[in-house]
């Protein structure tokens, strides 16, 4: 037998490799870019921004004031990767997940969008608030 293949060898490598990706996740430097029209922080993952054929994408975290009431309990916060069009001001969803918490580590909701359709965004809001600082920073060169 294979010593990878023993369920309890395998399964130890499985936990291993998740709590690495969650404790890397989890060290993911975050800065706060702007407020949403109620005074909630907004705050960007640094490290998730991506350029590629005018579409910036970047990950994006908020608290959630009031929280939203869910069937597993209230959603304290959200993360979203958000896909921005900067020359038609426009975003979409990519994907997202709701906690349970506000440190962000128990999921309640866990959405992932198959085809993002890009629209506008509501002034104030999560998105408006990622849009204008996202285009407004200058592309490295």
């Amino acid at each position: 037998m294979h010593p990878l293949s023993s369920p309890p060898r395998l399964g130890a490598i499985v936990l291993a490799g998740s709590l690495l990706l969650a404790s890397s996740a989890a060290a993911q430097k975050l800065v706060e870019i702007g407020k949403t029209s109620v005074g909630t922080p907004v705050f960007l993952e640094a490290k998730s921004v991506t350029r590629s054929n005018g579409i910036v994408t970047a990950t994006v975290r908020v608290r959630l004031q009031p929280p939203l009431k869910h069937a597993m309990g209230d959603l304290r916060s959200s993360r979203t990767i958000a896909m921005i069009d900067c020359a038609k001001q426009t975003v979409a969803t990519k994907e997202s997940w709701y906690y349970l918490d506000d440190a962000g580590k128990r999921v309640g909701m866990h959405k992932e969008v198959k085809l993002p359709g890009f629209g506008p965004s509501f002034k104030g809001s999560l998105a408006d608030v990622a849009m204008r600082h996202l285009c407004a920073t200058p592309q490295p060169r």
